[in-house]
């Protein structure tokens, strides 16, 4: 076991099947307390399955989840108590007011009175929400829905928040507002975010990220450290025989080229010389050639071939 004084979920030896399928196969990891951590992957990655166990929601088949070093099969009421849950649908009642919601929240938690009224207040206007309490949820945009899911989640002052898919369904403002609002829960409380997501532009917003491919953890670390990683830069060849290329050019320069969503995709340094050689060593035959540094969903296609959005073989 960790050091639980440190970590605010140990994730240890984990896999989860449903029937005859493996979801998660054998992750092991450790969330630091304070940090905002990102669990990337396609669906069906095991992403959600992981997010439904550490949230008690679902007992692993093997291995061993801990939250502030409290076992989630062995005491799921003490992990309970320090968690707070953003699902990716919806869990507010759209013919009750915001404050209504809240307040019903409150009482599942054992608030009642004036601290449970002063507890509303509190994070609605940690939410930007405060005007709109007594507003129907039904009224409500998605991205004003998605705040007060988050308002409700912190009503019982959780250490730790985790979101699927936070970002669903919302517009790019609403994706920044609920960004710039768990942001400013980690500075101001301290408090731990673990989120699912399947956008590069969410995941690059965590300290850390892991990455979820068929169940198995392929890469973690800082997003800059992981494109980092890869080095150099990503070149993309657009050819009417893409595999022949491939084939080709892995034997004239020595490199790796492989075939990703219909391209000619490179890694390589100092992409703006190779270019040139590229495109003398085949006259003709190459219709377009970009490059650019390496983003996550170039270390996704790294690590396992194929883009985030294309299903595993």
């Amino acid at each position: 076991m960790l050091n639980s004084t440190f970590w605010a979920v140990e994730v240890v030896g984990l896999r989860h099947r449903y029937g005859t399928r493996l979801a998660l196969d054998g992750v092991s990891f450790a969330v630091p307390r304070g940090e905002i951590f990102g669990l990337l992957g396609p669906n069906g990655g095991g992403k959600t399955t992981l997010f439904k166990i550490v949230s008690t929601l679902l007992a692993p088949s093997e291995g061993t989840v801990r939250v502030f070093g409290d076992d989630v099969v062995g005491d799921p009421a003490a992990v309970r108590d320090r968690l707070g849950v953003v699902f990716q649908r919806p869990a507010l009642d759209a013919r009750l007011t915001v404050e209504e919601n809240l307040r019903h929240q409150g009482h599942l938690y054992g608030l009642s009175g004036r601290p449970l009224g002063e507890r509303i207040g509190d994070v609605l206007s940690r939410v930007r929400l405060g005007d709109r309490r007594r507003d129907l949820v039904g009224t409500l945009s998605g991205g004003l829905q998605r705040r007060a899911e988050v308002a409700k989640a912190l009503l019982h002052e959780p250490q730790l928040l985790v979101l699927d898919e936070p970002s669903t369904g919302l517009d790019p403002s609403a994706r920044r507002d609920i960004w710039a609002d768990l942001s400013d829960l980690r500075r101001r409380e301290g408090t731990t975010v673990i989120l699912t997501t399947h956008l590069m532009e969410e995941a690059a917003g965590c300290d850390r990220v892991a990455i979820l491919d068929q169940g198995r953890l392929v890469a973690i670390d800082a997003p800059a450290a992981l494109t980092a990683a890869i080095g150099g830069d990503v070149v993309l060849v657009t050819t009417r025989d893409a595999k022949a290329m491939a084939e080709r050019v892995g034997l004239r320069f020595g490199v790796k080229a492989e075939v990703v969503d219909g391209k000619v995709r490179i890694e390589r340094d100092r992409a703006h010389e190779f270019i040139t050689d590229l495109v003398e060593g085949f006259p003709g035959e190459i219709d377009a050639v970009a490059f650019g540094k390496p983003t996550l969903e170039d270390v996704f296609v790294h690590y396992t071939g194929r883009r985030l959005e294309q299903e595993a073989p």
